[in-house]
């Protein structure tokens, strides 16, 4: 071993019945041990003892220097005229109980007992699968813990909207499930003998698709135009367009139909007047199906006559009352208002293309 110095360093000690104990008798110090540690147990005694035993309850394991049990983990750490000391290495939940020290001095013999306690980290021996359920339903999950002393079981939901622990049990239910309650939820076994032990268990909850989103939109004829329809769902939606009841399939009259998890986009890459009218949006999973409808609008763009026309309304009316313009500030009008239209026009070619 390591040294005893360094065993009883490392452990806390009672005295046995916290008393001083009697001169004339064996004594020694006792307390608590870890599951895999080792048991040193010290008789302390005097020059006037004759025999020396240990006993587990009524099995000898030492008498003197000679050992009576089988077990090899059990063995003599010293045997002089001041201390009888035994070890037991390894210990485990079996070696709980009385441990008896026996000596026989010249007058009669004197016993003096410990009780070892043997503590167990905990240990999650069982817990629940993770489980998919349909909204609405009701689950059970089961965390089941080992330990010494027995172990205390939380259940915590981990999630941005929980706070705190959801149950101090082994066994948690939920009634009528809402998807609100879906994602990880974190069972914690703690005896302070050791860290707490932690597994997860991931809990899904299917519900059918709604849609969250759909608006419509104004695009000029000739222009690039796009229509949205966002939807939630579990397990994903799938998603359908349609139009005057026929279904739209991508690749054909210039549309495009892209779809994401949660996102569906309907594309046209040159709006004609035959596109603008009322799209509607389906989407569906195993759960059940809903739809929406999104129109699809026609936005009036200026045309050049019309900037044209807007430009020489703003720039030839002449100012009537006091402090009218001579005809040289209309010429100065005139070409003020011709500079203006140039890159109005060039605007509009580029909105065009």
């Amino acid at each position: 071993m390591g040294g005893e110095d360094a065993w009883f360093g490392s452990l806390v000690y009672l005295r046995n019945s916290g008393k001083r104990p009697d001169s004339d008798g064996p004594h020694f110090l006792s307390g608590s041990w870890t599951y895999s540690s080792c048991f040193p147990s010290r008789c302390t005694i005097d020059n006037r003892v004759t025999r020396v035993a240990w006993l587990n309850r009524s099995t000898i394991l030492y008498a003197g220097n000679d050992k009576w049990c089988l077990d090899p983990r059990v063995v003599l750490l010293s045997n002089t005229q001041t201390q009888y000391s035994i070890e037991i290495q390894n210990v485990d939940v079996y070696d709980e109980g009385p441990y008896t020290c026996s000596v026989q001095t010249d007058n009669h013999p004197k016993t003096s007992r410990v009780h070892l306690i043997v503590q167990v980290s905990p240990k999650i021996v069982e817990i629940s699968s993770d489980i998919s359920i349909n909204e609405g339903n009701n689950i059970s999950l089961t965390c089941i813990a080992t330990g010494r002393p027995e172990p205390t079981v939380t259940w915590r939901h981990i999630s941005p909207k929980a706070v705190g622990f959801v149950s101090e049990d082994e066994y948690l239910e939920i009634q009528g499930i809402t998807r609100e309650q879906s994602g990880d939820y974190e069972c914690s076994a703690s005896n302070d003998v050791a860290a707490p032990v932690v597994r997860r268990v991931k809990v899904t909850v299917n519900y059918p698709p709604y849609i969250s989103e759909a608006k419509g939109t104004g695009v000029p004829v000739g222009q690039k135009g796009t229509l949205q329809c966002e939807a939630s769902a579990v397990p994903s939606a799938e998603f359908q367009w349609y139009k005057d009841d026929k279904r739209l399939v991508e690749g054909k009259k210039g549309v495009k139909v892209e779809n994401r998890p949660f996102l569906s986009k309907l594309i046209f890459f040159n709006v004609s007047e035959h596109d603008y009218g009322n799209y509607t949006c389906v989407a569906s999973n195993k759960l059940g199906h809903t739809n929406a409808s999104i129109m699809l609008f026609e936005l009036n763009e200026p045309t050049s006559s019309t900037l044209l026309q807007e430009v020489k309304t703003t720039t030839l009316t002449p100012w009537k009352g006091p402090g009218a313009v001579s005809e040289v500030n209309n010429g100065t009008s005139r070409r003020a208002g011709c500079i203006w239209l140039l890159p109005l026009l060039v605007l509009h070619l580029l909105l065009k293309f």
